[in-house]
């Protein structure tokens, strides 16, 4: 049987948050942000490894105990200098412990809400998928095209649209594969699209929300309180 490992890409520095403390190392309930991005993973039975890819000159990383999130967790020092390629140097880091049809979930650092019930349905639907896929949400809001001056010049047609979120999770081979010589891209799903695949579409909801700006976090603290009441 397919086994399930995690990657977390966490190179970044979180520039557009504007803080001197990399993002995904930000308090969030007591912890770095981080952590809850990580425990949610470390927390499913079903998967079997969890690997935090990070830049080589972390200096953040050592200063916290990760202890009580388990022997499944490790880290590595691999990042590049974007999202595409520290998924790329951590799925190669990998590469003599995983299986080609092994399942890799891709998680971002900044999303600290995922919830076990939605990990259940991204593994329940895609376990016979030819493809794998991405937690994602119906677009619900009027979405408006601007030009260089923030002015209106369309309104856009919302009908088929979805907002991407994490984990995306495929085949480790496809993934590999799909993501060699690609740069810039945002998310895993758009290389395995560039490939001329199809991924499937697993429904989330808008809790899993993803750390962008500090309103967010706030947010994030609330949703998370909110669970353990």
């Amino acid at each position: 049987m397919p086994r399930h490992y995690a990657i977390v890409p966490a190179a970044g520095s979180g520039a557009r948050f504007g803080s001197e403390v990399p993002k995904q190392y930000l308090e969030l309930g007591g912890k770095p942000l981080i952590y809850h991005a990580i425990k949610a993973l470390c927390d499913c039975s079903r998967i079997d490894a969890v690997w935090v890819v990070l830049s080589p000159e972390d200096g953040w990383w050592q200063a916290y105990d990760w202890t009580s999130l388990g022997a499944k967790l490790g880290a590595l020092f691999c990042g590049g200098a974007c999202r595409s390629d520290t998924v790329v140097n951590g799925l190669a880091a990998i590469a003599d412990v995983v299986a080609d049809d092994d399942w890799v979930l891709v998680h971002d650092a900044a999303r600290p809400c995922l919830s076990q019930q939605m990990l259940a349905a991204l593994f329940d639907q895609l376990a016979d998928d030819p493809v794998g896929g991405i937690l994602a949400v119906p677009v619900a809001d009027t979405l408006k095209r601007a030009d260089g001056q923030q002015r209106v010049v369309a309104t856009e047609s919302r009908d088929g649209l979805w907002q991407a979120q994490t984990p995306q999770m495929f085949r480790y081979r496809l993934l590999r594969e799909a993501l060699a010589g690609k740069q810039a891209l945002t998310d895993e799903a758009g290389a395995i699209e560039a490939s001329g695949f199809q991924p499937r579409l697993v429904r989330a909801d808008a809790s899993n929300l993803k750390v962008t700006f500090p309103a967010d976090l706030r947010l994030a603290e609330f949703i998370l309180q909110g669970r353990e009441q």
